[in-house]
């Protein structure tokens, strides 16, 4: 009788959250709070990724860090095969209780070794479906069916639930935004007291800035083009680039290029590691991707700074910039039509004002902050555990 009245006294074992993630470095910059989130629940963390130097900041947020190789750009079916042949694995030895995919590789590989293990309840997040949802071609098209074909079929659970962070994405997946197994997020979230605005440096020159990885899908080359066809029709405009090519992506840019390109009111700086200063000594901030975004961190944290917002009118940049309110939207690969929008905002500091006034508000009512992001997915695993 002793022995059964302290088992019932024992604690109840800790539920145990497993996030699947290419990079330590993608989350290490987008999804600590998310960790710390879940820690906060009472839920034992784990994060399963490539570890390359990033595990401090991951392993200070409470969770515990698990190194799986798998390269991210890698196509070979066999590699991603093996990947998640070691993935199930682990979590069958983690004990998972829900499985967290992040990013279109690490559903595929994540959510193949969760149906493996036997895991029902998982996450996909997808951040944005990449080069895949900005080819509108057949090849295009081919992709995206054989992906909704995937996740809700092999390797679809009834205990799946869908994260986006922006509804075009949903649907292009054929999901409804609305339905109970789909939660829409602002993004990864940014927190406004680590963004705050700042004044606005006195006008001309228009002060534009790009803070993005240096791919060819972001637009810089198209940013390059506009500014120097503005700066042609006499437009006091100068643009600065921040950021680094990623060597783990196809699409980077050379630094070759970057470093040609640098004349004539444009700069490459390279990486920064403090984009809140950035923003502190420019007007605008500009990304003419060429589409496949989840939802830019990049317009995230300069809206937060109060900046006027520039984009292309893509998926996930449409989610947070409305044309003429928060900031302008021109077509993408249209360095003619981003110059004109320069030229113009160029012209008008009290419009490039009101835009940055619009951006901070958006950010602080419209769902985008990391409290309220992280305060939706934690309804999502608790309705997981609960189930």
């Amino acid at each position: 009788m002793a022995s059964e009245s302290a088992s019932e006294n024992l604690p109840a074992p800790m539920r145990r959250l497993v996030f699947v993630v290419t990079e330590d470095w993608f989350f290490a910059s987008h999804f600590l709070p998310m960790a710390r989130a879940a820690v906060a629940m009472g839920l034992a963390v784990a994060v399963v990724t490539r570890v390359r130097a990033h595990r401090a900041a991951i392993e200070a947020t409470g969770a515990q860090v698990v190194p799986l190789e798998a390269e991210r750009a890698s196509l070979n079916p066999m590699a991603a095969g093996y990947a998640a042949g070691q993935l199930a694995a682990i979590l069958k030895a983690l004990r998972a209780d829900i499985v967290h995919c992040i990013a279109l590789r690490g559903i595929l590989v994540g959510g193949t070794a969760a149906a493996m293990a036997g895991i029902p309840a998982r996450v996909y997040a997808l951040t944005g479906l990449g080069l895949m949802g900005a080819r509108q071609d057949r090849i295009g098209r081919a992709a995206r069916l054989g992906l909704r074909a995937l996740i809700r079929g092999p390797l679809a659970s009834t205990r799946t639930r869908f994260l986006f962070e922006n509804p075009d994405d949903a649907r292009a997946l054929g999901l409804d935004p609305l339905d109970q197994s789909v939660t829409v997020i602002g993004g990864a979230g940014v927190d406004p007291a680590d963004f705050v605005p700042h004044p606005l440096p006195a006008m001309p020159p228009l002060r534009v800035a790009v803070v993005a990885r240096m791919l060819w899908s972001k637009g810089v080359d198209v940013a390059v083009e506009a500014v120097r066809l503005a700066r042609a029709q006499g437009a006091p405009v100068e643009l600065d680039l921040f950021g680094a090519p990623d060597p783990s992506n196809r699409r980077a840019i050379a630094e070759a290029t970057l470093r040609d390109w640098s004349r004539d009111g444009v700069a490459w700086h390279g990486p920064t590691a403090d984009v809140a200063s950035v923003w502190a000594h420019h007007h605008v901030a500009c990304l003419p991707s060429r589409g496949g975004e989840g939802l830019p961190r990049t317009l995230l944290e300069a809206a937060s700074c109060g900046r006027a917002l520039v984009a292309s009118d893509v998926p996930g940049c449409r989610s947070l910039v409305r044309d003429g309110v928060e900031g302008l939207l021109v077509p993408p690969d249209d360095a003619p039509a981003l110059a004109r929008v320069l030229v113009r905002l160029s012209g008008d500091a009290r419009l490039v004002a009101d835009l940055g006034a619009a951006a901070r508000s958006r950010i602080e009512t419209g769902g985008f902050t990391e409290a309220a992001v992280t305060d939706s997915v934690r309804a999502v695993w608790r309705d997981l555990l609960d189930a």
